[in-house]
C-alpha cells in the first residue's frame, strides 16, 4: 500500500515579533511572531531544508521524483523542482513536476504522488511544500504571513502512515488572489471569503470524508485545519464536531499563515506525536477544499529524529529591525558593493559538483577535498599522495564540520552586515571556504560546529542562481 514512509519540515531561523512591525507603522500591540525566511532563502532553498530533513537515512540514488508546490516559485520559466532534485543529489532520469496556483496545491501534490506510488509507475516521491507570501506594508496579511515547508516522502515499503480516504470540493470562490506581475496578496471582502467559503466549504468536506470511511469526529486523534486565524479555525473545527484538544495547534503565533505549507506542517507536528493506530486529518483550502484521513503504522516509531516542527521552533533568533525585514524582501532599495556572482554556463558544467556540492576522494590514499575555483570546482592532483585523476566522488553537502577561522566584514557585508566567512574542516576530511548565516556574530569562534545550508546567491540582473553556505548546529 501506498503511504507516507517519512516527513521532514523547515522554520526559518529568523522571528519577527508582531508587536516590531506595529511600532513602524505607529500602533501598539501584537501578539506572537512570524517566521521570516532570510534574505538568502526562497521556497527552492526552503523545500530543499526540508527534503534534507525528511531524507534522513535515506539514499537520495533511490528517489524517483521530486513534487515541488508553492505559490510563491522563484522561477516561473524554469523547472524548479528540478533545482530541488539535483541539490538533494538524486539521479538525472527522475521524473520533477511544479504544483502551483492554489494554497491547496500542496496537498494535490501529496495526493498525485501517492496514486503514482500506488498505480506502479514511480516507487519513491519526495513532495515538498514551501511558501512565502507577501502582504503589503501595514496591511493585515504583513503580520499574520509566515514562511516554512514540510516535505514528505511517498513509497510502498516501510509505511509509517497510511492514507485510508480523501474528499475534495473544487471552487472558483475568489477569496484570495495573486496575478502573474503583483507582489502582494489582493483580497475581496472578508465576510464573503469567510461566511460564503471557510466557514461553509471545509465542514461539508470533513464530513464527505468522514462518512464515506464510516467514521466520526471521535475516531481522528488530530485535525490538521487550514486556518488564517486561531479563531476562524476554532469556529469550523465546532462545526466539524472536535473538541480543541482535537485540533492541531495552528501554528498562527509561533510561525504565521504560510500559506500552501501550512496544513502540511500542522500534519508534520501531529505525526511527530502520533503513536499506531492513531488517525490524523488533513484539511486543506483554497478555492475549494481537500479533507485526508490518514492512519499511523508502527513504521511512525522509526522516524520520529526529524528536526520536524518542534525542534525548529526551538531553535530562533530575533529579527527586530524591521528596516532590515524591508530589505530583506527587496522592498526598498540596498546598498550593494557587489559580492559572489556564478556564472549560468559554468553551474551547468560543473552541475553535478555544485549544487549536490560533491568533492573527490582518492583511491590512491583515501584522502578526501573539496575543490573550488573561479572556473571549475575539479579536482585533478590529490593533495596528499599527488596522484593524478584518480578519485571517486565524495558529497560534503550532508557532511558537518567546525570552523577554523573566520571573518566579519562591516563595510561590504552586503544586505545583512557584518558578512562572515569560514574556513571549515569537515567531518571525514576535506577543507572549504563558506559564507556564514544564521549566526549572531558573538557567537562565532574556531571549533564551532556548523552544517551546510542551500541558499540562494546572485547571478545577475534579474536572476538568482544556488549554492551551500554554513551555519552553526543548534540542536
Amino acid at each position: 500500500m501506498a503511504g507516507i514512509v517519512s516527513y521532514g519540515a523547515y522554520i526559518p531561523y529568523y522571528r519577527m515579533p508582531r508587536s516590531v512591525i506595529n511600532v513602524a507603522w505607529g500602533r501598539g500591540g501584537g501578539r506572537g511572531e512570524r517566521a521570516v525566511a532570510g534574505y538568502d532563502e526562497d521556497s527552492i532553498s526552503m523545500s530543499v531544508s526540508a527534503g534534507i530533513d525528511c531524507l534522513k537515512g535515506t539514499d537520495p540514488k533511490t528517489v524517483d521524483a521530486v513534487y515541488m508546490a508553492t505559490t510563491t516559485p522563484p522561477y516561473l520559466e524554469r523547472q524548479n523542482s528540478n533545482i530541488v532534485a539535483t541539490a538533494l543529489d538524486f539521479r538525472r532520469d527522475v521524473r520533477n513536476t511544479d504544483f502551483g496556483n492554489s494554497l491547496r496545491a500542496g496537498v494535490n501534490a501529496l495526493q498525485a504522488a501517492v496514486e503514482a506510488v500506488a498505480a506502479g509507475s514511480l516507487n519513491k516521491v519526495l513532495v515538498t511544500v514551501a511558501d512565502m507570501r507577501l502582504g503589503a506594508p501595514a496591511g493585515e496579511h504583513e503580520q499574520s504571513f509566515g514562511d516554512g515547508a514540510a516535505a514528505f516522502l511517498v513509497g510502498n515499503e516501510g509505511v509509517a502512515v497510511e492514507i485510508e480516504g480523501s474528499y475534495t470540493y473544487s471552487d472558483d470562490l475568489s477569496d484570495y488572489w495573486r496575478r502573474d506581475g503583483d507582489t502582494f496578496i489582493s483580497q475581496w471582502e472578508d465576510r464573503f471569503g469567510r461566511d460564503e467559503g471557510y466557514n461553509k466549504i471545509p465542514v461539508e468536506v470533513v464530513k464527505g470524508v468522514l462518512g464515506k470511511l464510516n467514521l466520526t469526529p471521535k475516531d481522528i486523534t488530530k485535525a490538521c485545519i487550514f486556518g488564517a486565524n486561531a479563531r476562524a479555525q476554532a469556529g469550523i473545527a465546532r462545526a466539524m464536531g472536535f473538541t480543541p484538544e482535537q485540533v492541531q495547534d495552528p501554528l498562527l503565533d509561533s510561525v504565521g499563515n504560510t500559506g500552501t505549507a501550512l496544513a502540511l506542517m500542522l500534519l508534520v507536528a501531529a505525526l511527530e506525536d502520533a503513536t499506531p493506530g492513531e488517525r490524523s486529518l488533513l484539511v486543506s483550502w483554497g478555492n475549494g477544499c481537500d479533507a485526508v484521513v490518514l492512519k499511523a503504522t508502527g513504521e511512525i516509531e522509526k522516524i520520529k529524529d526529524r528536526r520536524a516542527i518542534k525542534r525548529h521552533l526551538a531553535v530562533k533568533g530575533t529579527l527586530d529591525n524591521y528596516g532590515k525585514y524591508m530589505q530583506w524582501r527587496g522592498l526598498v532599495p540596498t546598498p550593494s558593493r557587489g559580492g559572489m556572482r556564478v556564472s549560468m554556463s559554468a553551474e551547468w558544467r560543473e552541475r553535478q559538483l555544485g549544487l549536490p556540492l560533491y568533492g573527490v576522494k582518492c583511491l590512491n590514499c583515501g584522502t578526501v577535498q573539496l575543490y573550488m575555483s573561479g572556473s571549475s570546482m575539479r579536482a585533478h592532483i590529490c593533495l596528499e599522495c599527488q596522484a593524478k585523476d584518480n578519485f571517486e566522488p565524495y558529497r560534503f553537502a550532508d557532511k558537518t564540520g567546525k570552523t577554523v577561522s573566520f571573518s566579519h566584514d562591516f563595510l561590504g557585508g552586503g544586505i545583512n552586515p557584518p558578512m562572515t566567512r569560514a574556513v571549515i574542516d569537515f567531518e571525514g576530511g576535506g577543507r572549504g571556504l563558506f559564507d556564514m548565516v544564521d549566526r549572531d556574530p558573538e557567537e562565532c569562534k574556531v571549533g564551532l560546529p556548523v552544517e551546510m545550508t542551500f541558499r540562494k546567491v546572485p547571478l545577475g540582473v534579474g536572476s538568482s542562481s544556488y549554492f551551500w553556505k554554513c551555519k552553526p548546529v543548534r540542536e
